[in-house]
């Protein structure tokens, strides 16, 4: 979603605005305060005015992305339809058309910027996670509707599949960014779309594998040798 600066914006926006652009372009570790300021057209002054340095930017940053997106989504088509499963539907519908232009265009900040600070900077972190899981919340209202109307006996958790919708794009991104365009997210996005319409139609029996405990072994198949490409 890209969020160009406007000169007619206060000072603020302008560099949040520019924050999001310039970090989903360069990365949080190779995005400096001159560039972010240079690209919003105000000076350092200004920048510290409103900011303690670029980690108070960034966590700023991430409430003004949910606000920004979440107004986008808040507003599309797909919230008008009657029946909750053509809204989820609907929803990943929006996110496949949103993979249009360059990589920074539709990549996400969230994203971009807690694969880089999940260690260095957790205060980024959290607010990168809260981002996300406000958003997948607002997504497993649809879900949870759709799963009571369509497959009330399923066992999968809605906001759990919301989360997992929000693994799958962010992935889909990560591969965008590896091979230098947008194709390959559209092949991830199809098939989340085809896997969450089978989870909402009845008979479907899709089963899910119980989770494995975090730490534990998963024994490597016998029909893989040494030496095998995974």
């Amino acid at each position: 979603m890209n969020t160009p600066t406007s000169p007619a914006l206060p000072s603020r926006t302008r560099l949040l605005d520019a924050a999001l652009q310039v970090i989903r372009t360069k990365g949080y570790t190779a995005t400096t305060v001159d560039e972010i300021c240079q690209a919003a057209g105000v000076t350092k002054g200004s920048f510290f005015h409103h900011f303690k340095g670029k980690e108070d930017l960034a966590i700023q940053a991430t409430l003004h992305w949910s606000d920004v997106t979440g107004a986008a989504f808040a507003a599309a088509d797909y919230h008008r339809l009657p029946d909750p499963r053509e809204r989820v539907l609907g929803y990943i519908d929006l996110r496949a058309v949103m993979l249009a232009g360059e990589l920074p265009d539709f990549t996400c900040l969230l994203g971009t910027m807690v694969q880089e600070t999940f260690t260095t900077h957790p205060a980024i972190r959290d607010a990168c996670n809260a981002g996300i899981e406000g958003h997948a919340h607002t997504v497993a209202v649809d879900i949870a509707q759709a799963q009571a109307l369509y497959v009330p006996d399923a066992t999968w958790d809605a906001q759990e599949l919301a989360l997992y919708t929000q693994a799958a794009l962010q992935g889909a991104f990560v591969l965008a960014k590896a091979q230098g365009g947008a194709h390959i997210a559209s092949v991830c996005v199809a098939h989340l779309r085809a896997y969450v319409q089978a989870l909402l139609t009845p008979g479907a029996a899709v089963q899910l594998a119980p989770p494995v405990p975090v730490g534990e072994h998963i024994p490597v198949p016998a029909s893989r040798h040494q030496g095998d490409t995974p």
